[in-house]
């Protein structure tokens, strides 16, 4: 039997669960190294079956269903290709054991990426607080283990600018527009921000709440989190 939450409605159930979350991130959060996270981290993704992947594919599809199809079917598929292709990363590298020679050192700012986890897991309500903390889990690999973006190289955004990787250096559209958007892996993100565009070419002599809008769908789809 999964030892984890089923996503049925049970408060108690739930709180437990939540509990145990914070619990995880606080010894995440004691890792020196990036190695060590990395080992850490894989622990507990592998402690999730490839059934929680799927169920965070079928998540993220209802999610964008308002979107063109021809953009819905991009972004699904890069974000499907991601979470697989993470989970899979984390199963090779444990089973190989390279994480002892990942010797970098753990910073501060990234130690208190677990803080909003903790928050964000808290306030999942009736959605189930593991998925989405493995989601937390895959995106903090890559960013702290791989040193990659949250959002994999070619995810699309509206206006047609993706994630990049040019002369070995990673550029996202959105990495500076994370604003105060708790739950965003933006300030986390090793990415720099994409050079001399604007704000991912919003509406043309549009309304202050007509690119408030689209600020919003560009956070609506893109901070996911299970």
């Amino acid at each position: 039997m999964s030892p984890f939450y089923s996503g049925r409605k049970n408060p108690g159930k739930a709180e437990e669960h939540t509990e145990q979350i914070a619990k995880e991130c606080r010894d995440l959060q004691l890792a020196a190294t990036c190695g060590e996270l990395g080992a850490r981290i894989a622990v507990l993704v592998l402690r999730h079956p490839l059934s929680y992947i799927q169920q965070m594919k079928r998540n993220f599809g209802k999610k964008v269903q308002e979107l063109t199809p021809e953009y819905r079917e991009r972004l699904t598929q890069k974000i499907n290709e991601h979470l697989l292709g993470t989970y899979q990363t984390i199963r090779l590298r444990h089973q190989q054991g390279s994480f002892g020679a990942m010797r970098d050192p753990v910073t501060p700012h990234q130690k208190s990426y677990w803080d909003m986890v903790i928050g964000q897991c808290t306030a999942a309500g009736e959605n189930n607080p593991r998925i989405r903390f493995l989601n937390y889990l895959l995106a903090a690999f890559c960013m702290f283990v791989l040193n990659e973006p949250g959002h994999p190289v070619g995810t699309p955004f509206p206006g047609g600018d993706t994630v990049q990787l040019i002369n070995g250096i990673y550029y996202c559209p959105v990495r500076e527009k994370a604003g105060d958007v708790d739950s965003a892996l933006c300030p986390f993100c090793p990415a720099c921000q994409t050079p001399l565009i604007g704000y991912l070419r919003p509406p043309v002599n549009g309304s202050k709440q007509r690119k408030q809008e689209f600020i919003d769908n560009c956070y609506r789809y893109h901070n996911f989190n299970g």
